[in-house]
């Protein structure tokens, strides 16, 4: 069985100060140096500091067309005219399928839907183009 944890007394935290104080130093122990440390301002930090392009920073403002696609099916142009408020369209795929994401038209990664409040979105799950390809796709490149 373990042993209850006790307090120390007045006495013998007493005794613990002494016996620190009255301790002869280690010769063998190295001294330590203490310096006082330097802060930079961040405002500072950021205007000395020269920045270059990132590989990717070109990119940043291009715009392009990201689509989730949930599944597909085909429709007549009379189906089509049909479909209004509560309309329910079959799709190829089974509930819980991954959702493809395409980029400018081009499957990059699958994912699963999420709904966050009132609002749907897609959890990135899987990658299936490399960086070589992603910079390819770029329109610059």
């Amino acid at each position: 069985m373990a042993k209850k944890a006790s307090r120390l007394t007045a006495e013998e935290i007493q005794a613990l100060v002494d016996a620190t104080e009255s301790a002869a130093p280690d010769p063998e122990e190295t001294p330590v140096e203490v310096k006082k440390v330097e802060f930079v301002e961040l405002e500072e930090a950021e205007e000395t500091r020269p920045r270059a392009p990132g590989p990717v920073d070109f990119v940043f403002d291009v715009p392009m067309t990201v689509e989730a696609v949930l599944g597909t099916t085909e429709l007549t142009v009379r189906e089509v005219l049909e479909v209004g408020p509560g309309s329910i369209i079959e799709l190829d795929r089974a509930y819980g399928e991954p959702v493809d994401l395409y980029l400018n038209g081009r499957l990059v990664a699958r994912g699963d839907v999420v709904i966050i409040g009132d609002n749907f979105g897609v959890k990135i799950t899987e990658i299936l183009v490399s960086s070589q390809e992603m910079q390819a796709m770029s329109p610059t490149a």
